[in-house]
């Protein structure tokens, strides 16, 4: 199952086998990587009309992993997703184009209460039935998106110029969906 056609119907992202992550330059001179590990989604796929699909995410704010607790814990605070008061981050398609083998999801992403419309390119990777019968589908994409633009505005300055967090952030999507009717 690799065709355009083949890809109509419901999917669950499925959480265990999918990966929404981060980098941002840290102190100008390195990246921090970073993932959140509790979110849901469903794509709703129509091969035929690649138009009529769409995607809606939520992600658990409180579930970022950097492998480093205080960070953790400094990113839920109000200094940054303000998870008390902000739980999740969302992503609603407002439109699908389908270009080439890229899916090209325009929606609404939401963090903090700030929403911005975006466009996330997403290769098709593939189908395939799994040994456990269930129908899977493959995408992956990334794209670079400025925090202050959704009210992550924290920083601190450095001693020798720059700043400690890069106001860019890269998104990284692998994603596996099983489809569900």
């Amino acid at each position: 199952m690799t065709d355009l056609q083949s890809l109509t119907g419901t999917y669950a992202i499925d959480p265990s086998h999918s990966s929404l992550s981060f980098t941002t330059r840290h102190a100008m001179v390195t990246k921090v990587r970073g993932s959140f590990n509790d979110f849901t989604g469903t794509i709703v796929a129509d091969g035929a009309n690649p138009e009529n699909s769409s995607v809606d995410v939520t992600v658990q704010v409180s579930s970022v992993n950097t492998r480093d607790e205080g960070r953790d814990g400094h990113l839920v605070s109000g200094d940054f997703f303000n998870a008390e008061q902000f739980p999740t981050m969302t992503f609603k398609s407002t439109n699908v184009a389908y270009n080439g083998n890229v899916f090209e999801i325009t929606g609404d992403f939401t963090i903090k209460g700030e929403t911005h419309q975006l466009t996330l390119p997403m290769e098709f990777t593939g189908g395939a039935k799994d040994p456990f019968g269930n129908e899977r589908i493959g995408f992956e994409g990334e794209l670079d998106v400025n925090r202050k633009d959704f009210g992550l505005t924290w920083n601190a300055a450095l001693e020798t110029g720059g700043v400690l967090v890069s106001e860019k952030v890269k998104l990284i999507f692998d994603i596996s969906a099983i489809k569900q009717a």
